[in-house]
């Protein structure tokens, strides 16, 4: 069904989770550390990647962030540590989801499967608002005639925004909507994300409207 690459330096680990995706039907990649891994995605096309923090050479951040500039691929991060602050630090660099050791192989394949999901779907042919267009059906968003480069979340985020405009959102019902109700996080990883999308919108960030106590909205000057 897919191409995803496993990166993973624990050898039992790392079988694991190849021997769940491949039952789920998909075909994988595996790296033993970050080099590898940035190897693998340089030279095949990977439609997900799922990331382990702490590895040899380079970290799951490192890699991650440097993955983002060759990609848009979803990221699974695995990790051993609760600590929000990590995870928030994962979500800044590029990660779309977050699953913290000891974990469960069959949530990890759900979880993959719905992020397969959701990329795949093929909604309205263009999308717009001022300065920015979306075309769902390649997956790429354009900010005055040059494509910019989201993350899986940001593109969710944004065309969640553009396809409901002018309505207002909660934190808990974007937190919901993008990332299921299943989500190991809180609220400030909508306002991580609503924050990086709005740099790389430059000025027509200013279509995502802070609204206090209530959310956001995606609002079109008339």
């Amino acid at each position: 069904m897919a191409n995803i690459l496993v990166v993973e330096d624990e050898k039992k680990m790392q079988d694991i989770i190849v021997e769940y995706l491949q039952k789920g039907g998909h075909t994988c990649f595996a790296a033993d550390d970050g080099v590898d891994a940035l190897m693998l995605l340089k030279n095949n096309p990977m439609d997900l990647m799922i990331l382990d923090i702490m590895m040899p050479q380079l970290d799951g951040f490192s890699v991650c962030r440097i993955a983002r500039e060759m990609s848009n691929l979803p990221i699974i991060m695995l990790t051993a540590k609760s600590d929000e602050e990590d995870k928030l630090k994962g979500y800044e660099y590029g990660a779309d989801d977050y699953m913290t050791k000891p974990f469960s192989p069959r949530v990890l394949l759900a979880k993959t499967n719905a992020l397969l999901r959701r990329l795949l779907a093929n909604p309205a042919d263009t999308l717009s608002a001022g300065k920015i267009t979306m075309l769902p059906a390649a997956h790429k968003v354009f900010l005055d005639g040059q494509e910019i480069a989201l993350t899986h979340k940001e593109y969710e985020l944004l065309h969640f925004f553009m396809t409901n405009q002018e309505q207002i959102f909660t934190r808990e019902q974007l937190l919901n909507r993008i990332w299921g109700y299943d989500f190991e996080g809180n609220t400030r990883t909508v306002d991580t994300h609503i924050k990086t999308l709005r740099q790389k919108l430059g000025t027509e960030g200013k279509h995502i409207v802070t609204l206090i106590r209530s959310g956001y909205k995606f609002e079109v000057a008339k």
